[in-house]
């Protein structure tokens, strides 16, 4: 197991209402949005934050639901239950937990209500899922073994 990262550890000193898996777990969503939408800093040290490294709480909450279908297939819902996210607005709460501890930045007209009841998560992560499957050769017909 890991370090913990002891800013994270203070978050749930005075917070202990998600475990600290889902704080993790934001920050790696937050990096699989930025790559998906094409707004990931470049190599080396990260730069200041700036706009074009945005990412919007609906977008952040996409990216989440994306993360967590690859991550955890169908347990997806289970694991986020288990880590106390049940709503968009658990995601905005721990967002908002991560900036206040300097772990994340915020632009002026960014809030905690733009991840208030965005959709319903339980049904992102759960509806029209599908396990892909790997094609098996064709059995012949009339082969018996």
């Amino acid at each position: 197991m890991s370090a913990q990262d002891p800013r994270i550890v203070e978050i749930l000193r005075r917070d202990p209402r998600y475990q600290y898996e889902a704080y993790e777990f934001v920050l790696d969503a937050l990096n699989h949005t930025q790559k998906a939408l094409g707004r990931m800093p470049g190599d080396g040290l990260p730069p200041e934050p700036g706009p074009e490294y945005h990412v919007s709480g609906p977008e952040l909450l996409s990216g989440c639901c994306t993360l967590a279908r690859q991550e955890f297939g169908l347990l997806a819902k289970t694991v986020f239950h288990a880590w106390g996210i049940r709503r968009t607005d658990d995601i905005g709460e721990i967002v908002f937990n991560l900036i206040e501890a300097h772990q994340l930045c915020k632009t002026e007209s960014d809030s905690k209500a733009d991840f208030q009841n965005v959709f319903d998560l339980d049904r992102a992560l759960t509806d029209g899922f599908t396990i892909p499957l790997e094609e098996s050769p064709t059995p012949r017909q009339g082969s018996r073994r």
